[in-house]
Parts: C-alpha cells; sequence; structure tokens
C-alpha cells in the first residue's frame, strides 16, 4: 500500500511555503519602523511609539457573502479592500488610528495566484488606511470548503490618547454629517445576490445600461476607507461621535451612538443619489423601509458634531475632497432614528 503523506490528503506544505514568501514581498510595501518583527514567525511585534495615554482599540470582520460574487467574477483584488476596510473604518469611529492589520485566508485546496491577488487587494486597503500588514494565516483545508471558494477574515488594532477616545454620544441639538460611500461596500449582498441573479437572472457579466457598467463590476466596488479624511479633521475639531454605516444600514448604526433621550433624524432628500441604490429602489422589488434597513444608501460613514461647528466640518471635509453633507439632525427623543 502506497504511504500517504499530507500532500496526498491534500495539503501542500510547500505551495503554503511559497505562499508566505509572496504575502511576506507584498507586505513589505505596507511596512514601517515601528516593526520589530512581522510575517513568518510566531508572533508579530509592533513598537507603539508617541503616545502619552495610549488606548488600544481593535476590531475584528469578514467581507460576507460578497465572497460569492468576487468567485463568481473570477477577481479577488477588491475583496482585500473590502476586508481592511470593514475593520478600519469601525475603529476609526473611536478616533483611533490603525496601527496594523492581519488577515485569515483559508480555502478547500489554495489556488497561489488567487491568493496572491486577495493579498494584493489586503496590501492596497492598507495602504489606503496607513497601517501595516503585520501578520496572518492561510490555512489549506480540503474536505471543509468547496473548491475554488475561501474564507477571508481580517483583524485590525489602533491606538488613539485616552484623552481624545471619541466615546460621547449624539445629544438634541447635534448635526450629523455623512461622507459619501462608493456603492453598496459590503453589506447586504445576500439580498443583492439574490435580487440580480435569482429574481432577475443576471449573469455576473451581464450589462445595465441603467448602471453604466456589468453586474459584477458594481457589486465589486470597493469599500471606501475613511481613515486618512477622518483622522485630519479629528486634528481640528472636537468630534461627538462617529459611526460606520455597516449591516442594519442607517437606523441601526446611528442608533449605536445616541444618547438614551434623542432622536436622529435622518433626511433622505440629503442623501446622494448612487445608481445601484436607485437601481434596486426602481425594480420594486425591494421596500424603501427594508433598503434603509440593509443599506447605507449613499452614506458610508456618520459623523455627529455639535450645531456650531457643523459648516466649518462640512467645508473642511470638502476642502480635503470627499463629498460630505449634512444627513441630519438630534433632537430630543427615545433612542431612536426616523428617516423621513
Amino acid at each position: 500500500m502506497k504511504k500517504l503523506s499530507y500532500k496526498s490528503a491534500g495539503v501542500d506544505i510547500d505551495k503554503g511555503e511559497r505562499i508566505v514568501g509572496k504575502i511576506k514581498e507584498l507586505a513589505k510595501k505596507t511596512m514601517n519602523s515601528h516593526v520589530i518583527s512581522g510575517i513568518g514567525g510566531f508572533g508579530a511585534c509592533y513598537l507603539l511609539e508617541g503616545y502619552k495615554n495610549p488606548v488600544l482599540v481593535s476590531g475584528t470582520d469578514g467581507v460576507g457573502t460578497k465572497l460569492k460574487v468576487a468567485f463568481s467574477a473570477g477577481r479577488y483584488d477588491t475583496v482585500g479592500i473590502d476586508l481592511v476596510a470593514m475593520c478600519v473604518n469601525d475603529i476609526l469611529t473611536l478616533g483611533a488610528k490603525p496601527l496594523f492589520f492581519l488577515d485569515y485566508v483559508a480555502g478547500g485546496i489554495l489556488d497561489e495566484k488567487q491568493v496572491e491577488e486577495l493579498i494584493k487587494g489586503i496590501v492596497k486597503g492598507c495602504e489606503l488606511a496607513g497601517c501595516v500588514l503585520i501578520g496572518g494565516e492561510t490555512a489549506e483545508m480540503p474536505g471543509f470548503y468547496k473548491e475554488g471558494e475561501y474564507e477571508l477574515v481580517g483583524f485590525a488594532v489602533g491606538a488613539v490618547e485616552k484623552e481624545k477616545l471619541v466615546n460621547q454620544k449624539g445629544e438634541a441639538g447635534d448635526v450629523i454629517v455623512g461622507i459619501k460611500s462608493s456603492g453598496l461596500h459590503s453589506n447586504g449582498y445576500s439580498l443583492v445576490r439574490k435580487l440580480f441573479f435569482e429574481v432577475l437572472k443576471y449573469k455576473i457579466d451581464t450589462y445595465v445600461p441603467e448602471l453604466e457598467s456589468t453586474v459584477g463590476e458594481v457589486l465589486l466596488t470597493p469599500t471606501r476607507i475613511y481613515v486618512k479624511p477622518v483622522l485630519k479633521l479629528l486634528e481640528k475639531f472636537p468630534v461627538k461621535a462617529m459611526a460606520h454605516i455597516t449591516g442594519g444600514g442607517i437606523p441601526g448604526n446611528i442608533v449605536r451612538v445616541l444618547s438614551d433621550n434623542a432622536k436622529a433624524i435622518i433626511k433622505k432628500s440629503s442623501l446622494p443619489e448612487i445608481p445601484v441604490f436607485e437601481f434596486i429602489k426602481n425594480t420594486k422589488l425591494v421596500e424603501e423601509s427594508e433598503m434603509f434597513r440593509t443599506f447605507n444608501m449613499g452614506m458610508g460613514f456618520a459623523i455627529i458634531v455639535s450645531e456650531k461647528l457643523c459648516d466649518k466640518v462640512l467645508k473642511f471635509l470638502k476642502e480635503l475632497g470627499e463629498d460630505a453633507f449634512i444627513a441630519g439632525e438630534i433632537v430630543k427623543g427615545n433612542k431612536e432614528v426616523e428617516i423621513c
């Protein structure tokens, strides 16, 4: 009987080492002087300097079923950006500067080229966020995942001075400033896939005139990373609270940063028009209320400031090239969000 090996069972150690070697090479683009030891060891070391009383802020997330769209399109670079965005935008809401990022990539039989594309996207995301890709894990798990499919998970750590931690709540008299999203970002894809592929019967390469693009191009548009403009904003203005508009949509995320006796009123007319949301609305197959509970509806990030600072904050963001707008106001109420 032929001797068994790990490779015959589906795990190629040599391939894994080649993948790690490529990752190390790609990750070099993100490295800085704070990295003492990075990819390749049992742990990564990052020297925390420049803070007097630092608070570490961490976050972890995935890309969800947007990965299914990537599998169908055979395109893997953009979901790496999404992975970083979902993590760093979350910790940014507390005022934290992202320091380093780790990823977990697992699949049945890893394809070296596909994994390399995934990592290229992660590296691009780290560059946009100004953080280091310091470590991670690749796992080949035959029989556990379908051939050609992956799991993708990210983990980010950032820091902020304790006295600059953004952890207040929005109160009556405050204003909500929104920053435009790039589209769907990475939420609601179970609904999106059902609509586009099961109900409308589109293919990944179907060209949709109303979107001026193919289905795949629209659905794989990367999530915006808001780190650099928001950190610049925090250097100049006191911000009360911030929200990353992800799962739960506008009401589900804005409510998390309201005080118990406050109510947010979001004006639908203030939100920027984004073709994919207009398209979904015009199909009349998804209730508008359901869209607001599921998608960002054009506002990817929200910043709550006092009314007296509103115009200055808006002007500053626009000078940075951001499409910023007044999304709504906060009045007295019972910790709820009204869309009108």
